[in-house]
């Protein structure tokens, strides 16, 4: 049993906690009980009528030192608990297993109320990425209601990089199979119908990005009879959807050749005729180089990794964000259409489509917005740092 920890914090972090914000942070804690270690139960009482605010999980090395999970009345952090949680967070999901698609985020986090806990599904093997020591002591009740909820046979364990040198039990580490077997690092799985593989032991986050699954579809409606363009390919989730909707040809550039081989074997799971064209190259670089060529597309995806994971490198994405802006627009055919998106939680969507806009209509170009999305049903946003991920499509005459 953990030990619990009674906490008083300052009037703006009662005010932030009231409003059902997640964290607690280091320097807003003004009375602590006890020291604690990671996981241990914090219960936050308001100072004035010490009352029950929040429970939480103490997080002793990290600045933002109790990651919230219940508000407002008392929680027994324990098997019941976290079961009526996950479950709660499949039900939100149930509708996507209806879409052709196998694979899902079945945890995200704060945003499912359980802070620094990612759980993604990809067919039957089901893959845990942590990022807080706060949930190690939990570890075997968490995983055994997960496959349960999930029905997955096998589990994956990752791990961020702060946690990589951290003590687990049973000698497990980051890409370890803590569950079931895995015959494969590459798993196959399906999204509206179409098939891709994910390495979930090596690959990026948890071997693949869930996130764009909507916007992913979309341009693959977009895409029979079209030239396509996809920057920031990775493994080409949007090149294979815009192939399968019957692109006449595709262009996937990104600059690492292991992405751009898995972007390859993602195509060649699924039937097209198109023609399917890679180059490795830096995006902008790339971008640069198809434009001095006269290379035009009718649909361009612009897709960048996150340029601004700290508060001051903000500044410097917007630049890029506005940059890429600037390249796409002459890209694209007369009547076609460009995406841009973002995924960057530190760039909001206000500030992301204020910085990008103005950019694309200084080409000369008209650009009419035709719709703004953000995140998919399995990537739901329970508190303002949880809101990420920002995409415009635009036609460009």
């Amino acid at each position: 049993m953990s030990k619990r920890i009674a906490i008083k914090v300052k009037p703006a972090a009662e005010r932030s906690i009231r409003n059902g914000h997640p964290w607690v942070f280091e320097g807003s804690i003004v009375k602590q009980s006890s020291g604690g270690q990671a996981g241990d139960t914090a219960i936050v009482f308001d100072k004035k009528n010490n009352k029950l605010l929040a429970v939480g999980l103490y997080d002793p090395a990290s600045p933002i030192r109790i990651k919230l999970i219940s508000f407002g009345k008392p929680a027994t952090v324990g098997k019941a608990f976290f079961e009526q949680k996950i479950q709660q967070a499949f039900e939100l999901r149930r509708p996507l297993l209806l879409t052709g698609t196998n694979s899902y985020r079945l945890v995200h986090g704060e945003n499912d109320g359980l802070p620094g806990l990612v759980a993604d599904v990809y067919a039957e093997v089901l893959v845990v990425k942590l990022y807080s020591p706060i949930w190690l002591p939990y570890l075997q009740n968490i995983f055994a209601i997960l496959l349960k909820i999930s029905n997955c046979k096998t589990l994956v364990l990752r791990l961020s990089r702060s946690l990589q040198n951290e003590n687990l039990p049973k000698g497990w580490s980051d890409g370890s199979v803590v569950f079931g077997e895995l015959e494969e690092e590459e798993v196959t799985f399906r999204e509206h119908g179409l098939r891709f593989s994910a390495n979930v032991v090596k690959g990026h986050k948890t071997g693949f990005f869930l996130d764009h699954r909507h916007n992913r579809k979309r341009i693959g409606g977009l895409a029979k009879g079209k030239a396509v363009l996809d920057v920031f390919s990775y493994a080409g989730g949007f090149s294979v959807h815009a192939l399968a909707g019957g692109a006449r040809e595709v262009t996937s550039l990104d600059i690492s050749g292991q992405a751009l081989q898995m972007a390859i074997k993602n195509a060649a799971l699924n039937p097209h005729r198109g023609h399917h064209k890679t180059m490795k190259m830096d995006a902008f670089k790339g971008m640069e180089e198809l434009r001095r060529s006269g290379k035009m597309f009718d649909v361009v995806v612009v897709d960048p990794p996150s340029f601004a994971k700290k508060e001051s490198e903000v500044k410097g994405a917007l630049n890029s964000y506005a940059r890429l802006a600037r390249l796409a627009v002459p890209l694209v055919k007369r009547g076609g259409v460009l995406l841009m998106a973002s995924c960057s939680s530190r760039v909001g969507a206000g500030l992301f489509f204020e910085t990008v806009e103005p950019e694309m209509e200084s080409s000369g170009r008209k650009v009419e917005l035709l719709e703004k999305t953000f995140h998919d049903v399995d990537h739901p946003v329970g508190f303002p740092e949880g809101a990420y991920l920002k995409a415009g499509f635009y036609r460009v005459a």
